[in-house]
This record gives structure tokens, C-alpha cells and sequence, in this order.
């Protein structure tokens, strides 16, 4: 069966860096696009990065555009997310997901995306 696990995350200070990791088990995602959301408590689940297949294309959410990078190994069946200058407002759980196909404008939408990660915690203090 297919199994998303995500890993790096953890407690760090306004203006540091974290680097997530996604490794996926049971299928190779190396045709599909793959990417990241968050979801801090009592706000909805919101897009983060995605990247497609090739790694020639990538989509950041405009508030986190800048500051974290969104890379991929095919090889390896991961993708990785780089945060750095990370803000409090970054404090949410992220989780990778993998789309069933690429499409940019569609590719911050919930519904694109078929398989999904539990999510690991990031929280960053003031």
C-alpha cells in the first residue's frame, strides 16, 4: 500500500531554518507531482509547494514565496521541503502529498492531490 512519512520537523526560533523530508513507500511518484501543505489549529489546510515531475516547474503560496524551496528525488521516491527565515505564522503541522497530475493553477487546490502524508509538527517560537 501506498505511504507518505514525513520527517525533520520540530521546535525552532523566529529566523531559523528547517528542512522536511517525504518519503514515499509502495509506489514510485517519479511521473507525478508532489507537494506540501500545512495546517496551524483552527485554520483550514493551506497549500505550500508543489513541484512536478521533472523538477522544471514549481509552485509557491505567495506567503511563503522567498523562504522555503521545494526539491525532489526521484531516485530516492522523496521531496523535500527547505524553510528557512521561518515566522510563528509557520507553525502548523505539513504534510506531502502526491497529485494525480500537473497542472499549475490547479495544483494549490486540496482536490488535486490523491495520496497524503500524517504530517509532522513544525513549530516556530517568538
Amino acid at each position: 500500500q501506498v505511504q507518505l512519512v514525513e520527517s525533520g520537523g520540530g521546535l525552532v526560533q523566529a529566523g531559523g531554518s528547517l528542512r522536511l523530508s517525504c518519503a514515499a513507500s509502495g509506489r514510485t511518484f517519479s511521473s507525478y507531482p508532489m507537494g506540501w501543505f500545512r495546517q496551524a489549529p483552527g485554520k483550514e489546510r493551506e497549500f505550500v509547494a508543489v513541484i512536478n515531475w521533472n523538477s522544471d516547474s514549481t509552485v509557491y503560496a505567495d506567503s511563503v514565496k522567498g523562504r522555503f524551496s521545494i526539491s525532489r528525488d526521484n531516485a530516492k521516491n522523496t521531496v523535500a521541503l527547505q524553510m528557512n527565515s521561518l515566522k510563528p505564522d509557520d507553525t502548523a503541522v505539513y504534510s506531502c502529498a502526491v497529485a494525480r497530475a500537473w497542472a499549475a493553477q490547479a495544483m494549490n487546490m486540496i482536490k488535486s492531490y490523491r495520496y497524503w502524508g500524517q504530517g509532522t509538527q513544525v513549530t516556530v517560537s517568538s
